[in-house]
């Protein structure tokens, strides 16, 4: 008997039509029949163990192609396998929001999708997503490029923020906890362990030693393995009332043999060049996940927040120092610079205290086995809690004279 194949065709740039076809379940991507090629027009062919929704639209600066599913394990797939063509530069793949996941390809040059279609097998229900794109000028790739809107997939709308709540030394302080990275982008990455995992592991363990302290109410940006985008992160915070914010991180570095915790506040001007280069790799992991960050620009809005922030730095400033003499007393390797600055977009929040806590450095082998270690790893959330708890009891005081 004849196999019966299933055909979906995509219109040029528009969300898919197998939003309405019913697929579900989780696919899985077959690497081995999975290719990017093309010398002058490009070729994206996915094979999948079945049949999924799915969307996909381009996106500039960089030029980048983004398809969406619900939802594909990707595990297996290896970039430096997949591309065989200088079209395109780079692919970011993995979970987005919880199920969807997203595969991002970097064009080296502007392309237009000519035609995309997902064949599916009525046997075997293996399915095989083929995209064809063709060279156009930056004008023409301009025009049409951006996101649909989806309220599923896309970021939400501007929070509404509370005004300034009393505050009171019998109150619990209310910790926003953001495991860096998540899903689409792993961060730093060795053999042996990515950092969105290592992160999402340490910042559950740190939740709970703030809570059975006492005195905490804490909450955490993401408690899986997916995408949180750097707004949504300081979105969450506002939402939750959060009365400090704190993004976890363990980065690789290239930039001479550097290890030992550091702790960053926001600054437009960083501390120096590896702390530059630090806050534009996160930025850029941003980007390469595929979101649409062209009206993300408002320089009245920014001047507005730096009026805020007049208040809210000096204690984060304090926080940060509290912090660094916390872990340094339970004996935590710190830096030999232990505060530094820099302009991550994920400290913007202007009336929260926020820092970016790198526990240590993957890239460094003593570091990477202090990481790995779950026993190093109480040692240095019990130095955040004690920093915590002293910040608090020297905000709690010192804060009619910021005011002033």
């Amino acid at each position: 008997m004849s196999r019966l194949i299933a055909v979906i065709t995509v219109l040029w740039l528009l969300p898919a039509l197998a939003w309405g076809q019913g697929f579900s379940a989780l696919a899985r991507i077959d690497p081995q029949n999975s290719r990017i090629t093309g010398t002058d027009d490009l070729r994206i062919d996915l094979a999948l163990s079945l049949g999924v929704p799915y969307r996909l639209f381009t996106l500039d600066g960089p030029p980048r192609l983004v398809l969406d599913f619900q939802e594909v394990d990707w595990t297996g797939l290896d970039p430096a396998q997949l591309v065989e063509t200088k079209l395109v530069s780079q692919v970011n793949f993995g979970a987005y929001v919880p199920g969807w996941s997203r595969f991002v390809a970097e064009l080296a040059a502007p392309m237009q999708v000519v035609s995309a279609e997902m064949t599916v097998d009525g046997e075997s229900q293996a399915a095989r997503l083929a995209v064809a794109l063709r060279p156009v000028s930056a004008a023409e790739f301009a025009a049409t490029a951006g996101a649909p809107y989806d309220p599923r997939l896309d970021l939400p709308a501007p929070a509404e923020v509370a005004p300034d709540r009393p505050r009171n030394a019998d109150a619990p302080l209310v910790v926003m906890l953001d495991p860096g990275h998540g899903g689409i982008d792993p961060g730093a990455e060795t053999e042996r362990m990515n950092e969105k995992a290592l992160m999402l592991t340490f910042a559950r363990e740190l939740r709970e030693v703030l809570l059975r302290s006492g005195g905490f109410e804490v909450l955490l940006t993401r408690d899986s393995d997916y995408f949180v985008s750097l707004e949504r992160r300081v979105t969450l915070a506002h939402q939750a009332g959060a009365d400090v914010f704190i993004s976890l991180h363990a980065d690789s570095l290239s930039e001479g043999q550097a290890h030992g915790a550091t702790v960053y506040t926001l600054s437009q001007e960083a501390s120096d060049i590896a702390s530059a280069k630090l806050a534009e790799r996160h930025d850029r992991s941003e980007l390469l996940s595929g979101l649409d960050l062209s009206d993300t620009d408002d320089e009245i809005t920014d001047v507005l927040l730096d009026l805020a922030r007049q208040e809210t730095q000096p204690r984060a400033d304090q926080l940060a120092r509290a912090l660094a003499d916390g872990m340094r007393q339970t004996g935590a390797p710190m830096n030999r610079r232990p505060l530094r600055h820099s302009g991550f977009s994920v400290l913007k929040a202007a009336d929260i205290p926020s820092v970016l806590i790198e526990i240590g450095v993957m890239s460094s082998p003593r570091d990477l086995n202090n990481l790995l270690n779950p026993d190093w790893r109480a040692g240095i959330a019990v130095g955040i809690r004690n920093g915590l708890m002293a910040w608090r009891t020297n905000d709690l005081a010192s804060r009619p004279l910021v005011r002033q």
